[in-house]
């Protein structure tokens, strides 16, 4: 069968590309940007791309065009499917009819670490020799990809509240039917489609309804927007994330808790139902992690593999790109590129980086890229979510007519241009140890450019 997919470039259409080749299709695929890592991914599969959405690549009459939700009314490829009268279904429609149905699915959602703790999942079944299916929003670079058929039982996904396409407006995950389902956390985001918070619930409980009774949901029990959710409706087995103990404080005698052996979080000790069960030496930090580290072995432990073998997986977990990843170092100099794009993601990475690096110079480069972003409605937060950082260099895009609330003590140095603000580091070069570059798009290609620049060593 040869299907065409618009908007393949996307993380999770890119990745549906990948599961369709190796279930055997020919597949194509068009996109108005193409940039890696996912079009590194694309290529490397021998998967045709196209650029722009022009409708000669269906004069081929494809036997099924697979729509991303970034395509709308007006597209010219869109308006060629209905005319012409193709077949046509969404990106979540197309992986539950095809892979999801014969499939145990453990699935990860929430505002922040899905990605992440998708990958610790996997990573996890992995070492433990299930052999797992799985799709993930991005590259986990234990894998070297973001998505695989896997011939054992479980598939592993990574289940995004946005809608599902133009013709289909409830959330992707709707359609994943987990068995096994991880709710990490829950705020107001994606406010482009979402009013407010409780239209966010509204579809979350929505996935809860899909969850089987002998299924099991595991949620942090101090997150008060889930636990609404919840209690408006629960028919599935309930385990609880109960957060990282502080010393002295009581070990819980039910759900799942943890217990830092190391301030930055790269060292820990995971509990369940009153008990010490393993301890976790890795690579990652911030408490962030943590708490999606003991998210994923409690799902992990939900199909029967023992913490003590999920935390020796954890241990050599390699995370995932663009999650706080080194791209460049040298001459007293590191530069991470990370796809943090809200005030809570933003605010747990630079906090764990900071508890590592202590005193040492922390300047923050942000592109506001996402479409809550740019609406503003994080603008007040901003100033609290980076104030690990002792500078930020803002990019200014056009058409955007605000800028973050002032805060004094981290000073806020606006650029409209890329090139500006490599000019500006190149010239103060030596003045900032750590660079974190944060946005969930290509930022005109600041991350590669600056270590060329800067005449860093890539890792």
């Amino acid at each position: 069968m040869h299907l065409h997919i618009l908007g393949i470039c996307g993380t999770f259409m890119g990745s549906l590309a990948i599961l369709a080749s190796e279930l055997g299709h020919r597949v194509t695929g068009s996109d108005a940007n193409v940039y890696p890592p996912m079009s590194d991914q694309l290529a490397a599969r021998g998967i045709a791309l196209h650029q722009g959405y022009d409708p000669a690549p269906l004069d081929a009459r494809p036997d099924l065009v697979v729509i991303g939700n970034a395509m709308s009314r007006g597209n010219p490829a869109v308006e060629a499917v209905l005319n012409r009268g193709l077949d046509y279904c969404s990106g979540p429609e197309w992986l539950a009819r095809h892979l999801l149905n014969r499939r145990h699915v453990i699935a990860v959602a929430g505002t922040h670490g899905k990605t992440s703790t998708t990958s610790m999942v996997a990573w996890i079944l992995e070492c433990a020799g299930h052999d797992p299916g799985f799709l993930i929003g991005g590259v986990a670079r234990d894998f070297g990809c973001s998505a695989r058929i896997g011939s054992g039982s479980h598939f592993v996904v990574e289940a995004d509240e946005y809608d599902t396409a133009f013709f289909d407006k409830r959330s992707k995950f709707i359609h994943y039917r987990p068995r096994t389902l991880l709710l990490n956390n829950l705020e107001y985001d994606h406010a482009d489609i979402f009013p407010d918070l409780a239209a966010i619930q509204r579809q979350f409980h929505h996935l809860v309804r899909t969850v089987p009774g002998e299924g099991v949901i595991i949620a942090p029990a101090a997150d008060s927007a889930l636990q609404e959710v919840l209690s408006e409706g629960c028919w599935s087995r309930r385990q609880a994330w109960l957060g990282c103990l502080e010393r002295g404080e009581t070990i819980p005698q039910s759900g799942w808790w943890a217990r830092l052996v190391k301030e930055d979080g790269s060292a820990f000790v995971v509990g369940r139902d009153g008990v010490q069960r393993a301890e976790v030496q890795w690579s990652l930090l911030g408490r962030h992690n943590v708490a999606n580290a003991v998210m994923a072995m409690a799902a992990a432990a939900d199909v029967g593999v023992d913490p003590v073998v999920a935390a020796a997986a954890l241990g050599r977990f390699q995370g995932v790109k663009r999650r706080l990843e080194v791209i460049g170092s040298g001459d007293g100099i590191t530069v991470y590129d990370d796809f943090a794009h809200h005030p809570t993601a933003i605010a747990t990475t630079l906090r764990g980086l900071r508890r590592r690096i202590g005193n040492q110079s922390l300047l923050l480069l942000i592109e506001p890229r996402s479409n809550t972003m740019r609406s503003g409605v994080h603008r007040r937060q901003l100033p609290a979510a980076w104030s690990s950082a002792d500078a930020v260099f803002w990019y200014q895009p056009e058409g955007m007519d605000w800028v973050p609330a002032a805060d004094p003590t981290v000073p806020v140095h606006r650029f409209t241009s890329v090139t500006g603000m490599i000019e500006r580091l190149v010239a103060e070069r030596g003045r900032w140890q750590h660079l974190v570059i944060m946005s969930n798009g290509g930022f005109d290609g600041l991350p590669r450019r600056l270590v060329e620049a800067l005449g860093l060593a890539a890792p």
